[in-house]
C-alpha cells in the first residue's frame, strides 16, 4: 500500500502542471503527480522531476492513497467536461474534509456549482485562477483562490510560499471569496488583459502606418515607455517581439499572420458586463477587434473595393508618441475602472465580500498584467475602500486630467487617417459619457415609451415614479410593466 507522504497532489502534466508542481517541489513540498496519459508520469518523474521530492502514480486510486490527510488534489487540466470527469474519478477515493482544486481557466458559473456538489459530499473545493504562464508556474504565478472558505486555511502556506511576491515581500495570492470569486477574478484579469494587449497593438498599428516607424525605432519606444508610467510585463515583452530577429536576420514579427486567436476568457468576461448591465466598453471592443482580425479573407478583399482618407501626417513625430504614451495610459485607466466596476456589481449579485485594494495587489506580480501601475491602484483602494470608481481617485483623476490633450489628439488623428484604434477610442468615449451629467438618454426613454409603452422617469418627479405619455393621441393609457434587464 501506498504510503500517504505526500504535501499535495496534482493532475495534470501539460506545461502549467509540471511547472507548478516543480514550483512546489522547490519549496520543500512533497507532490503526488498523476496525468491521464500515464506515460506522461515516467518520463516526468524520470526528466524533470528527477531527485525531486515528486512521486509519480499510475492510477487515481495509488495518487490519492500518496496524499496526507486532507488530502489535496489540485487539478490542472482542460476547463469544461474534462474538470467534472476528474471529479467523479477521484471522488471515490476521498473522504469528508478532503479538498478538491481546480486551477484551470474554468468560468465562474462552474465553480459556483462545482463548490455547491462538493459541499454537498462534505469535501471542500476550490476554484483558483492561475495567471502567469509557464514561467509564472514556475517561478511565482499570481494566485487567486476562491470556493470554500474552510479550505483555505489548508492551502494557505503552499499558495502563498510558491506564490509571485511583490518588492516588499508580499505574496500575490490571498483568499478572494465564496463560490466563483476566484474564477470570477481571474476572469476580469483576462479580460484586461485583452484590452492592455489591444491598446499597445493599436499604439503599434498608429506608429507603423501613421508615423512609418521601423520595428527598430518601436522597439526604442517601448524601451522608453517600460522605464515610466507604463512600465509592465506586456509592454516589456513588446519592446522584445519587435527586437526580435530570426538567424536569417527577418523580423519575425512581419512574418505573424494578422489573425488573432482567443480562448473564450475576454468574451466571458464581456458577457458578465452584459449580464450586470455594466459598461465594459473597452474590453468588449477588445474581443471585437479579434473577432474583425480574424476574418481576414473578408478584410484581404474588401481592402480591394473599400476606400478610406489617404492623408499623411505631417506633425512632429516625436510630439505624438508622446501622446500616444498618455492616450495608452489613460485608456488603460478607464480599463481597469470598468473592470473594477464589474468586479463590484458582481460581488454585490453574488453575496462576495472581496478586497479590491488586495486584488489588485495579487496582480501586482506574476500575472500577465503584472505592472507598477497596480501598485497605484491598491494605493487608491487603500485611501478609500468604498471608491466607487478608479476615475474618481485623485491621483488616478490628475492622470487622466495631464493625458486628455494627448489622448484626445490621437483619437482625432486615428479618424483622419483611417487607422482603427477602437480600444481607445472607446476608453475616451466612455470617460465622456460617464463625466457627463446629462445624456440622450431621455430621447431614448421617450422612444421606447413611443412604441412600446415602456414608461419613463420625470426629473421633476421622484426617482422610481414611472409614468407614460400617450404619444399619438391613439395608444390609450395601458403601458407596458416596467423592469430592467
Amino acid at each position: 500500500m501506498s504510503e500517504a507522504t505526500c504535501d499535495i497532489g496534482l493532475i495534470g502534466l501539460a506545461v502549467m502542471g509540471e511547472n507548478i508542481v516543480l514550483n512546489m517541489a522547490n519549496h520543500g513540498y512533497h507532490v503526488a503527480v498523476y496525468n491521464r496519459t500515464v506515460s506522461r508520469v515516467d518520463e516526468f518523474i524520470a526528466g524533470r522531476a528527477s531527485g525531486k521530492s515528486i512521486s509519480g502514480a499510475h492510477s487515481i486510486e495509488d495518487f490519492c492513497k500518496l496524499l496526507k490527510r486532507p488530502r489535496k488534489v489540485m487539478m490542472l487540466v482542460k476547463a469544461g467536461q474534462p474538470v467534472d470527469d476528474f471529479i467523479e474519478q477521484v471522488l471515490p477515493y476521498l473522504e469528508p474534509g478532503d479538498i478538491v482544486i481546480d486551477g484551470g481557466n474554468s468560468h465562474f458559473p462552474d465553480t459556483i456549482r462545482r463548490t455547491q456538489y462538493l459541499e454537498s459530499k462534505g469535501l471542500l473545493f476550490i476554484g483558483t485562477g492561475v495567471s502567469g504562464g509557464e514561467e509564472g508556474a514556475l517561478t511565482g504565478p499570481s494566485i487567486m483562490p476562491g470556493g470554500s472558505p474552510d479550505a483555505w486555511p489548508h492551502v494557505k502556506p503552499i499558495f502563498q510560499d510558491i506564490a509571485a511576491k511583490t518588492d516588499s515581500g508580499e505574496p500575490c495570492c490571498d483568499w478572494v471569496g465564496e463560490g466563483g470569486a476566484g474564477h470570477f477574478v481571474k476572469m476580469v484579469h483576462n479580460g484586461i488583459e485583452y484590452g492592455d494587449m489591444q491598446m499597445i497593438c493599436e499604439c503599434y498599428h498608429l506608429m507603423k502606418s501613421v508615423l512609418g516607424m521601423s520595428n527598430e525605432e518601436m522597439h526604442d519606444v517601448f524601451a522608453e515607455w517600460n522605464d515610466g508610467v507604463l512600465d509592465s510585463y506586456l509592454i516589456e515583452i513588446t519592446r522584445d517581439i519587435l527586437g526580435y530577429k530570426a538567424e536569417n536576420g527577418e523580423a519575425t514579427l512581419d512574418y505573424i499572420l494578422d489573425a488573432a486567436g482567443q480562448k473564450g476568457t475576454g468574451k466571458w468576461t464581456a458577457t458578465a458586463a452584459l449580464d450586470e448591465g455594466q459598461p465594459l466598453t473597452l474590453i468588449g471592443e477588445a474581443v471585437f477587434a479579434r473577432c474583425l482580425s480574424a476574418i481576414k479573407d473578408e478584410r484581404v478583399a474588401a481592402s480591394k473595393v473599400l476606400t478610406g482618407p489617404d492623408a499623411k501626417f505631417s506633425g512632429d513625430k516625436k510630439a505624438f508618441i508622446d501622446d500616444l504614451c498618455q492616450a495608452l495610459y489613460a485608456s488603460k485607466i478607464v480599463s481597469y475602472a470598468q473592470g473594477y466596476q464589474l468586479m463590484r456589481a458582481a460581488a454585490a449579485t453574488n453575496g462576495w465580500n472581496l478586497n479590491y485594494g488586495g486584488v489588485a495587489l495579487m496582480w501586482r506580480g506574476g500575472c500577465i498584467i503584472r505592472s507598477v501601475f497596480l501598485g497605484r491602484i491598491k494605493e487608491a483602494f487603500d485611501r478609500d475602500h468604498g471608491l466607487v470608481n478608479l476615475l474618481l481617485d485623485p491621483f488616478f483623476k490628475e492622470a487622466i486630467d495631464t493625458a486628455q490633450p494627448g489622448w484626445r489628439r490621437v483619437i482625432s488623428a486615428s479618424v483622419e487617417m483611417g487607422v482603427p484604434a477602437p480600444a481607445m477610442s472607446a476608453a475616451l468615449a466612455y470617460y465622456d459619457g460617464y463625466r457627463c451629467d446629462r445624456l440622450p438618454a431621455n430621447l431614448l426613454q421617450a422612444q421606447r415609451d413611443y412604441f412600446g409603452a415602456h414608461t419613463y422617469e420625470r426629473t421633476d418627479q421622484p426617482r422610481g415614479k414611472f409614468e407614460h405619455t400617450n404619444w399619438t393621441g391613439r395608444g390609450g393609457t395601458t403601458a407596458s410593466s416596467t423592469y430592467n434587464v
